[in-house]
């Protein structure tokens, strides 16, 4: 018994403890080279999709130990979601600042990371469309090189771009449209909704931007400014989470001056929010947890105490990028149900 208690607790604290710490170590010696990229995705081929509504994939899935139905058959929003890095290792191939979207074992990580964890989130509310696309590697946001980073990011985000256009030429026909990302995902969101919502006629169909994982400044777009209740809808909400107390070196470069909306309250005060509000979490091997956190939004980042989970002392981590979202599942869920339904009256 207590080697399997052990067991479990070293588990917990290895899935809560992935922070982005380890992929420090992975410095891509060369810079970019525009003639050694991977091909173009065809995204009219469903292989392209990480995850589309009329394909089974980990985007349909809702955690074990709840009663959570999907229905994305019956959604009247779609949600266009772009994931955060996952090409965080050692390249294995010739491709070195972008990923490959036919690298069979990179796509099995992200679809059994973010597209479970994440994207299914959206799906009580949203037909959900994740494309692949040419990430650019983690080392990207590390190099001092401006320029490798710039056509690393560029590259990844044409994918974006013609990802989108399709789904709109497409799937959308005018319905609501939801935009929700984590980490570099936030990256191209942010530019995606510069070029195609912010004063354009697009923006109509805006129900909210779900901008996580990223430092996102009020002033980013023109007219999609920062939403203040959880009613709200047309603006975008964004939040980074961190242990309380815990201030990263890099808080200054963005952070300091950051939205951070409270994903308890809905709210951009400094409120706490205590985990009774927390309608769930998901955890280990994607099994709901009860209250999983509380949350408290402090000068640009969202502090959190350790989530209320077995083991939940012997948890270090400082950084709590990764489960930007997973704490807060439940939350996320509702708040996307509820900014619809308001957007549908009008």
């Amino acid at each position: 018994m207590r080697k399997t208690i052990f067991l479990s607790i070293f588990s917990l604290v290895a899935f809560f403890s992935l922070n982005g710490n380890a992929q420090n170590s992975v410095i891509l010696k060369t810079h970019f080279d525009q003639s050694n990229v991977p091909k173009v995705p065809d995204y009219t081929q469903s292989e392209a999709w990480a995850a589309l509504p009329t394909k089974e994939d980990r985007a349909d899935k809702t955690p074990l130990k709840s009663n959570i139905i999907e229905k994305q058959s019956d959604a009247k929003a779609d949600v266009f979601f772009l994931h955060p890095t996952t090409f965080t290792y050692e390249p294995k191939n010739q491709y070195l600042w972008n990923a490959n979207v036919e690298d069979a074992e990179l796509n099995e990580k992200t679809d059994n990371s973010t597209i479970l964890n994440q994207a299914s989130a959206f799906n009580g509310s949203c037909k959900i469309y994740a494309p692949r696309y040419r990430q650019a590697h983690y080392y990207s946001f590390l190099t001092p090189n401006a320029e490798d980073k710039k056509q690393a990011l560029d590259l990844a985000y044409s994918d974006i771009k013609a990802a989108f256009e399709y789904y709109l030429k497409n799937w959308n026909q005018g319905r609501p449209i939801i935009i929700a990302s984590h980490s570099q995902g936030t990256v191209h969101a942010k530019r995606l909704l510069k070029e195609y919502f912010d004063g354009k006629p697009l923006q109509k169909q805006l129900v909210e931007a779900y901008l996580i994982g990223i430092a996102t400044q009020p002033d980013t777009f023109e007219n999609i400014k920062p939403s203040q209740s959880a009613e709200e809808i047309g603006g975008f909400v964004s939040w980074n989470t961190f242990a309380r107390n815990f201030t990263p070196e890099y808080y200054k470069n963005g952070l300091s001056t950051a939205v951070c909306t409270n994903p308890l309250t809905w709210k951009c005060n400094e409120d706490f929010a205590s985990k009774e509000l927390n309608k769930g979490g998901v955890g280990l091997k994607y099994t709901f947890v009860k209250q999983a956190a509380d949350a408290q939004s402090h000068q640009g980042m969202l502090w959190i105490n350790k989530p209320y989970v077995r083991g939940r002392a012997f948890l270090k981590t400082k950084v709590w990028h990764v489960a930007d979202i997973n704490l807060f599942w439940m939350n996320i869920r509702e708040n996307v149900a509820l900014r619809l339904e308001n957007y549908l009256k009008q």
